[in-house]
């Protein structure tokens, strides 16, 4: 999608949006394909994939530690 896209409708500067997006290039997350004058922007779904996992073994780690931490607590 284009940034005019991406901010259609949306009360969000264009500025604000590739911002975002050139962060998000930076993390390999998505590119950006120049077309004619216009830059359109899709994601990198290798790379959304393998930070889906990431995050839910983090999410998994969190939840195991946190379930401890309860334990601790009702036991005192």
């Amino acid at each position: 999608m284009s940034i005019a896209q991406l901010t259609s409708g949306t009360e969000i500067t264009r500025q604000a949006v590739t911002k975002h997006l050139q962060v998000l290039a930076e993390a390999g997350l998505v590119r950006d394909i120049k077309v004619g004058r216009e830059r359109l922007w899709e994601f990198e779904l290798m790379q959304l994939e393998e930070a889906r996992r990431s995050l839910d073994v983090i999410a998994q780690q969190w939840d195991h530690a946190l379930n401890r931490l309860k334990m601790a607590v009702e036991l005192s």
